[in-house]
């Protein structure tokens, strides 16, 4: 059996080989879309690079043993993978750029399913330019599977790793002037894009906020909003002023978008979300995942008033608790179960939050970062790009998110919190088990990383 097949291949639309990610794209290719081509890399690729390592029964005792056994064992095949040569064949993915930088994407097998996007916990590497570099992100997609962070989204979804595998899909890479997202179904019927600057990770990390564009089902424009761009700080409490820009896309280009995004749902039989790039060959499609919909419900507008702050709406649900306003990460441990998250940048690392928060309240991001992404698969409404949240909510207030409508509206008095001390799975580590990482891996060298989603 070929491990490596072209994208254009009717062998490469097999979600059990290539992974969800890879088949749909595959799919959309096949049916005519534009994309960037390439290969994907079967799946069990890694499973004979897991059992060549002899890293089998390390990986069943991470998922069933012990806690510090558990612990010990997920970094031993985290580590193994991604420091160990390869045993098995996936040059020739590479080789067929002839020479061109590539883009290294995941595509687990539980990657993109209905009720598990898995958006933004595996990894892609972009502009990868050389074999050795790309060898390393090969091994570096597969050890995503073991990381910290994909392990709480398994556990979370009482999934066993060790009964999964990462496939790969190897493009050429796309110097993008502008990328971004689009959902086929908002919960009024429309259509939705997002676009910034560049190849799109600050969207999919909701470090931006995007330009926003609604259309109706004939890919008219509707609604064109130029979004803003943000430095955003690690661990930091100083503020970076917003930096107003021109839209990415005039009204005929968002049409032209709007119109593949409804080919998209249309081949694939149900409401998707997309991930896009704009470069020298036009439009192309990266990503193709199941998106939720949620109907409308008929809920009054909240009256503007220096108590209520609009946003891009993820696009589900509305509910109400107290808020906890955290400037950044090394704070969430402050956030109570029923809480409203009110912080700066929506990234997809704040995931593990989401099973705990009534709603999140991001001031940068989009509705499809990837966070957005997990809120609608969770139910969660939440609401993005609100200007200055974090200072304009008081900490400890009652607040009513609208995932729908796109609104946060707070109470002036102080809520009493509905719990003491912090719920489990806050901290860097597994769900409910405390703060030990399993550490990360190295990036390749001249290589833009992002979070896969």
């Amino acid at each position: 059996m070929t491990l490596t097949v072209p994208l254009e291949s009717p062998e490469a639309a097999d979600p059990e080989r290539f992974g969800p990610k890879a088949a749909n794209l595959a799919r959309l290719a096949q049916a005519g879309l534009p994309t960037p081509g390439g290969a994907c890399i079967d799946a069990q690729a890694y499973r004979a690079q897991v059992e060549h390592l002899g890293l089998c029964v390390a990986a069943h005792e991470a998922a069933s043993a012990d806690l510090p056994l558990a612990r010990r064992r997920a970094l031993e095949v985290r580590m193994g993978l991604f420091q160990q040569p390869i045993a098995v064949p996936v040059l020739e993915a590479w080789q067929a750029l002839e020479g061109v930088p590539a883009a290294v994407r995941s595509s687990a097998l539980v990657e993109d399913r209905a009720g598990a996007s898995f958006a933004g916990q595996f990894e892609s590497y972009l502009g990868v330019g050389s074999e050795a570099d790309y060898l390393t992100a090969v091994r570096a997609c597969w050890a995503a599977l073991w990381s910290v962070r994909a392990l709480r989204y398994f556990a979370l979804q009482e999934i066993d790793p060790a009964q999964n595998a990462m496939a790969l899909l190897v493009q050429p890479f796309v110097a993008a002037r502008a990328a971004g997202g689009g959902l086929s179904r908002t919960p009024g019927g429309e259509m939705l894009l997002t676009a910034a600057p560049g190849p799109g990770s600050a969207i999919a990390q909701g470090e931006v906020v995007p330009d926003r564009y609604l259309l109706d089902r004939d890919a008219v424009v509707l609604e064109a909003e130029a979004g803003r761009s943000q430095t955003a700080a690690g661990c930091a409490h100083e503020r970076a002023l917003p930096r107003a820009r021109s839209a990415c896309l005039d009204r005929s280009q968002a049409s032209a978008l709007g119109s593949l995004l409804l080919r998209a749902e249309q081949l694939l039989a149900h409401p998707v979300e997309i991930e896009w790039v704009l470069g020298a060959n036009g439009f192309q499609l990266v990503q193709a995942r199941p998106l939720r919909v949620e109907a409308a419900v008929a809920v009054a507008e909240p009256r503007n008033s220096d108590r209520v702050l609009r946003g891009q709406p993820a696009g589900i649900g509305r509910a109400t608790g107290r808020s906890c306003v955290i400037r950044c990460e090394c704070e969430l441990g402050r956030v109570a179960p029923g809480d409203v998250l009110v912080t700066k940048v929506a990234g997809p690392g704040l995931s593990h939050v989401l099973a705990t928060v009534a709603g999140v309240v991001t001031e940068l991001g989009g509705s499809t970062s990837h966070l957005a992404s997990l809120a609608r698969e969770r139910g969660i409404p939440m609401v993005l790009g609100a200007p200055d949240a974090t200072l304009r909510i008081p900490d400890g207030v009652e607040v009513t998110v609208d995932g729908i409508l796109g609104s946060a509206r707070w109470q002036r008095r102080p809520r009493a919190p509905q719990s003491e001390g912090r719920p489990d799975g806050l901290r860097v580590g597994l769900p409910g088990r405390g703060a030990e990482s399993t550490g990360g891996a190295r990036r390749p060298r001249g290589a833009a990383r992002e979070d896969a989603g």
